[in-house]
């Protein structure tokens, strides 16, 4: 795959949502767990509208538990995988994406834009998204939307993989990115999605 893109705007035609170990163990270690779950459902729920697909990934599940239950049944997920490495990058090329690509941008069967989001920063997501800069693809990680337990560990981590080339971006400018242009039925969606989300920040 090349790693020349055409744009670094995101484009739904050739992007995977990517939640990595959002797990019944992990999660309540996280700093303020209830606020990054709520951002990672919003940028779900944005995908689920703009018909971006959703892949889980866990971390040993027999010992850490699954993905926690709003995010492993929402309607934008389409497969969970195992994973014992915490890159999950491997995981998803063999388990999810075809390994197989061309001279172009785009993998003959699969995304070449892979959104991020998920714990911890510094460790999976980190690697995940390091590894898969590796492999030539065009990595994009939403900084309200991941976390660690401790707050320099999740700092440092988005300015690590920002200095690698990973796009370190939000979760609503992802969500407009994918959506593109007002006036449409999804623009109308989303739109709705985006008031709620104001009205429960004032709560």
């Amino acid at each position: 795959m090349s790693s020349t893109f055409p744009s670094s705007l995101l484009s739904p035609q050739l992007s995977q949502l990517v939640v990595i170990d959002v797990q019944e163990k992990l999660l309540p270690a996280i700093c303020e767990p209830h606020k990054l779950t709520t951002a990672i459902r919003f940028l779900m729920d944005a995908a689920a509208i703009l018909q971006i697909s959703a892949i889980i990934t866990e971390q040993y599940p027999k010992g850490l538990g699954s993905t926690i239950e709003p995010l492993r049944r929402h309607a934008a997920t389409i497969r969970t995988l195992e994973k014992l490495q915490f890159s999950a990058a491997e995981t998803l090329i063999e388990g999810a994406w075809t390994a197989q690509t061309s001279g172009t941008a785009v993998p003959d069967s699969g995304p070449s834009q892979i959104v991020l989001v998920g714990i911890e920063t510094h460790v999976c997501v980190q690697q995940t998204a390091l590894e898969l800069c590796r492999q030539g693809f065009q990595v994009f990680v939403a900084a309200d939307c991941v976390g660690s337990r401790f707050p320099d560990d999740h700092h440092w981590g988005l300015h690590r993989m920002a200095h690698a080339g990973v796009i370190v971006t939000t979760a609503e400018a992802i969500a407009f990115e994918w959506c593109g242009r007002a006036g449409t039925d999804r623009f109308k969606a989303l739109s709705g999605l985006i008031r709620n989300r104001d009205m429960q920040r004032q709560i």
